[in-house]
């Protein structure tokens, strides 16, 4: 076993995440979390698979990013019907990651199958992945298949590795380590059995019923609180501690703030009382608020730090480049530039 250390040794200056943390990570089926135990997964309550994601992404930032999504990409094994999930699930080196953009077809055949083509960009993990997810839209024999309202019909699809084409074009200043790669499918045929609807589950646990857009914004929340920590820890090399210990307690509260959220929400679920509009709404903004602290306060921080810490050899330059990309996932980018403008 790795301990946080050596994990975080292992990532430093890394552009790849190298076979023996790979292993460890599958050793430990972190990328498993949110997979039901019956499915030979962990099985974590919502809070402490937020506190897990923290604890990656405080480690390093590609780490930490390339679990919250491949781990966020296994959520999806209570879409798939149980049989399926537990053949698929049944291996630790089992692990999805994808788009969510459509880019491509998939054409139903007179079997059952699908044929799949297309392409689509930023698959985090892509090295690491078993299997790929992919969004696309539904053909039956070649005739575009359309909902009631006559819009396409799109649908989630299961593709293993062996019929993907990886494009290595990540070119971002920072998770350089995540495989943050385009991939490509060539005329894949894929059983009836491989594809999922976002709001069919197959499980019965709480977290199932919690709404995407929340399961994205409080795992992508704690990956953000978690470089944050990491940076203001290697800051403490160039700065005095005094000088941090404020900036070190509000990520402190930030976190709180979203455990807090979690256990609101299993807790409602659990007595099956839904999500309003507006709970949603009340805990996007606090992510806004969180980050709108976080990204001037790094920023302040860093231009104290002199030319060491801008040298491309430095863990905290690392940190740095990590978080500010990290920060330009759409899912709170678009409101924080509003705000700006």
């Amino acid at each position: 076993m790795l301990n946080a250390n050596e994990l975080r040794t292992a990532m430093q200056g890394a552009t790849a995440i190298s076979d023996e943390v790979i292993t460890h990570i599958y050793k430990q089926r972190w990328l498993q979390i949110w997979v039901p135990q019956n499915y030979g997964g962990l099985g974590c309550d919502f809070r402490t698979g937020l506190l897990h994601l923290y604890d990656w992404a405080k480690i390093d930032g590609s780490l930490g990013w390339m679990l919250t999504l491949c781990a966020g990409a296994n959520y999806f094994a209570r879409n798939i019907q149980p049989e399926t999930a537990k053949k698929l699930f049944a291996s630790e080196y089992t692990c999805f990651g994808g788009s969510g953009m459509v880019g491509g077809t998939a054409d139903e055949q007179a079997d059952g199958t699908y044929l799949v083509n297309g392409l689509w960009h930023y698959a985090t993990g892509a090295p690491y992945l078993s299997h790929f997810t992919l969004n696309a839209q539904v053909f039956k024999q070649g005739k575009p298949v359309l909902e009631a309202d006559g819009t396409a019909v799109i649908r989630s699809f299961i593709i293993p590795k062996d019929q993907v084409t990886i494009i290595p074009n990540w070119k971002s200043m920072g998770m350089k380590a995540t495989g943050t790669f385009s991939f490509e499918v060539k005329q894949a045929v894929i059983p009836a059995d491989y594809y999922f609807v976002y709001d069919t589950f197959y499980t019965e646990d709480a977290i199932i019923k919690i709404p995407f857009r929340l399961f994205a914004d409080l795992t992508l929340l704690v990956n953000y609180l978690g470089m944050a920590a990491h940076f203001m820890d290697e800051a403490s090399n160039f700065l005095d501690h005094n000088r941090l210990h404020t900036h070190q307690k509000g990520i402190k509260i930030a976190l709180e703030g979203i455990l807090t959220y979690a256990i609101q929400l299993e807790g409602l679920l659990e007595h099956n009382i839904p999500i309003s509009t507006t709970l949603e709404e009340e805990i996007h903004y606090y992510g806004e608020c969180v980050l709108e602290q976080l990204i001037p306060q790094i920023t302040q921080v860093y231009v104290q730090l002199g030319i060491k810490a801008t040298q491309i050899d430095q863990p905290i330059h690392q940190v740095f480049c990590d978080f500010f990309t990290a920060t330009q996932h759409v899912n709170f980018r678009a409101e924080l530039k509003e705000q700006r403008m």
